[in-house]
């Protein structure tokens, strides 16, 4: 196959028939690229059939588990993959419509080797990409990436005989079939369910009112312009939204969804907006009652409470702080052997026996009702409160071009690094060491830290900060370390204050 192009013009003969794919967006663990200012039709079957050519290569059996998010060009584009990938010599099953975890779920259900699955994720409209894997429960990382994009970039792909196509029906209903098993709650839990008008609507009302729950819709209705706001539940758009909606019926609690079901957010019964490490803190403290000496991995965006928390130290936990990406966690989780991971950005990768190891909003879901019926006289707030109090950030991101993330982020962990080997301080303390895993994290003598990462499948870098001390030390903290960061002057402006 010819090499694709990095740029054809649109509306243009060439643009409906050479692969058009901008390098860029090929990211650290997944795929994505603007559609179709990025990438064109031609370009998402040259990635079909250089996925299909990795599959060879690795000798990984010619069979896999396709499916789709649901945004207005998804099944467009799960056409093209699957028809490079048949292209390639690989027996395809379309799964239909999904959210990413059933596609993940796909693959133990059907016993597929490999998956590919259509989504943006969170992204806004106008994105696509694909999320894939050949090992379950795990995810491409950058390794089986950079391969990737020189096979499909470098025209390195293969055609070979034997593509074949088949739809499977019944995926979705066994999906859920595994959530739900036969539990159900012995206290009476009110919910609301927050889906953002995303593919997750398609699934967590059904999910939660199967269990037992009384739902309380959220922008359930499926409508792929997403009229409300952009499905995230790491946003504060979003759990604003949905801390007003609990507020409103009196519900217990709030659960939010991403855009492919893999993310869950959570506000108490209060209207308050509990990030989703501190939500991983809850849900340890919980599992490792259960299964003392549980090992836990946490993404570096996360509280120190993983390592510091009385009650995880009581039960024997042992925390490991990894690099942030789904990709990342779940190939770590494995490695360690741990009960489960969390990221920040609301990922949860819940291991045997609780789960099976990849990301699913519906299982954090499911295990935050059965974390309650555990504790029939605890509310969330109270759970929440249980925990020692620190003040954190929301996951800010400062625009910083894809051409340029990397090396501005090597001159920042430079900068800081530079700064701890100095005596220096943020916010007032002094700096006691630097995390270079992912980024730089700077700890502090009292516990306290900041983060600046490169984003992964955005134009960003990553900024969040800790204090367990104050909200005002907190700030003095993000201040210090914007300072830092303002030495360069290629870094843009916030997405999002506090």
């Amino acid at each position: 196959m010819t090499k694709p192009q990095y740029k054809v013009s649109q509306n243009t003969w060439d643009f409906l028939l050479e692969p058009m794919i901008t390098p860029t967006g090929f990211r650290e663990y997944d795929a994505r690229w603007k559609y179709p200012d990025d990438i064109n039709l031609p370009g998402i079957t040259a990635l079909g059939m250089g996925l299909g050519t990795q599959m060879y290569e690795n000798g990984i059996e010619p069979v896999i588990a396709v499916g789709n998010d649901y945004r207005e060009y998804s099944l467009a584009i799960k056409n093209a993959l699957m028809l490079g990938l048949m292209q390639a010599g690989i027996h395809v099953k379309d799964i239909g419509p999904a959210v990413s975890p059933m596609a993940y779920f796909a693959q133990f259900h059907l016993d597929a080797p490999a998956v590919a699955m259509v989504t943006a994720s969170h992204n806004p409209n106008g994105w696509t990409g694909v999320k894939m894997g050949f090992e379950r429960p795990l995810t491409h990382g950058p390794d089986e990436m950079n391969r990737l994009r020189d096979i499909v970039l470098g025209g390195e792909t293969v055609a070979r005989d034997g593509g074949k196509y088949e739809r499977i029906n019944g995926v979705r209903d066994a999906y859920i079939d595994d959530l739900c098993g036969d539990f159900k709650m012995s206290r009476k839990l009110k919910i609301v369910c927050a889906t953002g008008n995303g593919t997750a609507s398609a699934f967590l009302p059904e999910i939660l009112e199967r269990i037992g729950v009384e739902v309380v819709p959220s922008h359930n209705t499926l409508d792929y312009t997403f009229p409300n706001y952009n499905p995230n539940p790491e946003a504060l758009e979003m759990l604003h939204d949905m801390a007003a909606s609990v507020k409103e019926s009196g519900a217990d609690l709030a659960l939010g969804f991403d855009g492919d079901g893999d993310r869950c957010g959570v506000v108490d019964d209060e209207g308050e907006e509990i990030f989703a490490d501190k939500v991983g803190v809850i849900m340890a403290r919980d599992l490792s009652k259960i299964y003392p000496n549980a090992t836990f991995v946490a993404d570096v965006k996360s509280t120190g409470l993983f390592a510091s928390d009385p009650e995880l130290i009581k039960n024997g936990v042992k925390a490991d702080y990894w690099k942030t990406g789904h990709s990342h966690m779940k190939r770590r989780v494995k490695e360690l052997g741990a009960l489960a991971g969390f990221e920040k950005s609301g990922h949860y990768f819940l291991a045997e026996p609780v789960g099976r190891g990849y990301d699913c909003g519906a299982r954090v879901a499911v295990e935050m009702c059965k974390l309650l019926d555990r504790n029939p006289d605890m509310s969330m707030s109270d759970l929440r409160r249980a925990l020692p109090q620190t003040w954190a950030t929301p996951t800010m991101s400062p625009y910083c071009a894809d051409e340029e993330k990397y090396a501005v982020l090597e001159r920042l962990v430079a900068k800081l690094v530079k700064l701890a080997d100095d005596g220096g301080s943020l916010g007032g303390r002094k700096i006691t060491g630097v995390v270079t895993v992912n980024g730089a994290r700077v700890q502090l003598e009292n516990g306290g830290w900041g983060l600046v990462r490169a984003s992964s499948n955005t134009p960003n870098l990553v900024v969040v900060c800790e204090s367990p001390e104050s909200e005002a030390e907190m700030r003095a903290i993000f201040k210090d370390i914007d300072a830092v960061i303002r030495t360069e002057p290629s870094v843009g402006d916030y997405d999002q204050t506090f």
